[in-house]
């Protein structure tokens, strides 16, 4: 076995991809996710499939506290984790408002806090044993600030800039930090139709999870620190920097003040 990768959303969507590649290359497996009934499917499957000891942890990773009570895990196992994959997320496009309060308090502990406390505790760990790889899931929206997707664009930014921080700062102890930045995917979180899903992966516009998965590991053993994979990186971020301000408040009110 090559160690032990933790999975954060690891029970579903591009998580579960990252476990099958991972458990793929003889991996062993942590997953954490607040999904119970899947967690215990994954890891059914995945130990049944590759032959790799596969742990899970139902886990609320928005809850304060929640990289402790995962190192307390890995180490009430006796299992040192070796790689770090922060992924799990949740988006929605609404402007903002008292009705939707929690909703952004839980985006940001869930993508700033709890990542923040993760890289930091299983870092240290690292930086210790002088090896590991942490990886970082941001989002091309970190370079799109926009109406609908105030917290979601600020917190992915948030997560860009730490990760490569936090790269600089592990890199003399032989542990890198890789933040990938992918365009759209072909998942359940951004509620698109399964024509348009057809559409935009037949036109190249959106990577499916599998597509995805194999660039960002390539990149993170490459020890590369930052990646932006799809083909709408190259033209969104700056054509949406050449809209007028005026223009990007008037399709907001139009299509997406909900």
């Amino acid at each position: 076995m090559m160690g032990y990768a933790l999975i954060t959303g690891g029970s579903s969507g591009i998580g579960l991809e990252y476990a099958r590649q991972l458990a793929e290359r003889g991996y062993g497996l942590v997953l954490v996710s607040n999904q119970e009934e899947q967690l215990r499917e994954a890891a059914t499957e995945l130990g049944g499939r590759f032959g790799v000891p596969v742990e899970w942890l139902y886990l609320d990773l928005s809850a304060q506290g929640c990289a402790q009570k995962m190192l307390e895990f890995c180490d009430g196992k006796g299992l040192e984790v070796d790689i770090l994959i922060n992924n799990a997320g949740i988006f929605f496009i609404e402007y903002l408002g008292s009705h939707n309060l929690e909703k952004a308090r839980t985006m940001v502990g869930l993508h700033v806090t709890a990542v923040t406390e993760c890289c930091i505790l299983f870092g240290e760990r690292m930086k210790a044993r002088g090896a590991g790889r942490i990886l970082i899931m941001s989002s091309m929206t970190a370079d799109i600030p926009a109406p609908g997707i105030a917290v979601y664009s600020a917190s992915k930014a948030y997560l860009k800039s730490f990760g490569l921080g936090l790269s600089y700062e592990l890199a003399p102890y032989e542990v890198t930090v890789t933040t990938i930045l992918p365009a759209a995917v072909d998942t359940g979180l951004y509620n698109l139709s399964p024509r348009m899903r057809k559409t935009g992966r037949r036109l190249g516009l959106v990577l499916s999870p599998e597509k995805l998965v194999r660039k960002a590991l390539r990149a993170m053993f490459h020890g590369r620190r930052i990646r932006r994979p799809g083909a709408l990186n190259l033209t969104i971020p700056f054509l949406v920097r050449l809209l007028p301000s005026r223009l990007i408040d008037r399709l907001g009110m139009k299509y997406l003040c909900i």
